[in-house]
């Protein structure tokens, strides 16, 4: 389906799932396209991110953000252009960076949107690379990972829009990079075009071994993205005072119980002390919003000169957003996964 300049397609929240969403969690409703009052300007969505913090909005469980309310339209990061401007501050045809989330229209008073500078070919780059996926692995690996010249660097989801940049940045700071990755065809990727020493299959039945073949001399920083049996199998490899940024865990994100077999808090706690490991979580604009400007500087010039590649995975069509975001909850998606709404 293509935009309508008269009505207005959202996705809503129909109902919060138990597991892994289906087609009910989400409906999509056709409403008129909103008039800007003074004030403020009518944004057209060109591009809508997805990301696997999302799944956390669905569900009611207690979390640093509030949850995504039912009825109310599914929220994401837009690139978008004006339509309608009654704001000085955003004539008619700029691009913007926002958050209008799952939908072709939404109305703003320009709190919160980013002017974007060139052409609309490159704009998703802002929902990337140079966006919350990019400054999410460039903080969380070197504020809390700490990479020195010859250490180890571990990271899960290694081809997707946050690992695939950890890697390449530990890279640059002169470690080893080593990625776990979902296939053979991810894992190829991950060595031959983004220069990781080496990429491990979590499919394999000798995923384990093959991990610490990979890292002889065990690992010092593991950016963890996914959590489960892949933790499990980094967890005896930690080398002491080894850095553990924690981005995400999705292999629990659809878990309705905990995992079954042994508890593993006592293990993990003691090798937290044993070891003097340290392992914190973080909210990349909360905690480190004020350091944006450095992160876009920084990155835009590795981009300039070559030293970072980035992939993105985009799926035409707006109606095509719940299949897709599935999908990227059961790692099917290869690289940073856009919906793109609309042609420009």
């Amino acid at each position: 389906m293509t935009q309508d300049r008269k009505r207005n397609r959202r996705f809503v929240l129909q109902q919060r799932p138990h597991g892994s969403p289906d087609a009910n969690t989400f409906r999509l409703e056709e409403q008129p396209v909103p008039a800007p009052q003074e004030g403020q300007v009518l944004l057209r969505t060109l591009f809508l991110s997805l990301d696997p913090y999302m799944r956390g909005r669905i569900s009611d469980a207690p979390s640093y953000a509030a949850p995504v309310e039912i009825g109310g339209t599914m929220v994401g990061g837009t690139v978008s252009r004006v339509e309608t401007s009654r704001n000085p501050d955003f004539p008619v045809g700029q691009l913007v960076l926002g958050y209008s989330g799952w939908q072709d229209y939404a109305l703003s008073d320009g709190a919160g949107l980013n002017k974007l500078d060139g052409d609309v070919a490159q704009s998703s780059r802002a929902l990337g690379v140079l966006g919350m996926p990019g400054f999410t692995a460039y903080m969380g690996l070197l504020d809390i990972g700490q990479p020195k010249a010859g250490e180890t660097v571990v990271v899960a989801a290694a081809s997707g829009a946050v690992g695939s940049l950890v890697g390449q940045i530990a890279k640059i700071k002169g470690a080893r990079a080593v990625g776990i990755a979902g296939g053979a065809e991810k894992c190829r990727y991950v060595v031959e075009e983004l220069g990781f020493d080496a990429c491990i299959d979590h499919r394999a039945p000798d995923f384990a071994q093959q991990l610490a073949d990979a890292c002889p001399d065990g690992i010092d920083v593991y950016f963890e993205n996914v959590g489960g049996a892949v933790f499990d199998a980094v967890l005896p490899l930690l080398n002491t005072r080894a850095r553990i940024p924690v981005c995400g865990m999705i292999a629990d994100y659809n878990a309705t119980a905990l995992p079954a077999g042994p508890d593993r808090l006592g293990l993990l706690a003691r090798t937290i002390l044993t070891k003097r490991i340290r392992m914190q979580g973080f909210i990349i604009f909360d905690d480190y919003g004020h350091r944006y400007g450095e992160f876009f500087q920084q990155m835009s010039e590795w981009l300039q000169q070559g030293r970072i590649k980035f992939r993105e995975d985009i799926v035409d069509g707006l109606e095509n957003a719940p299949q897709a975001f599935n999908g990227l909850l059961e790692g099917k998606n290869f690289g940073k996964l856009v919906i793109r709404v609309a042609q420009d």
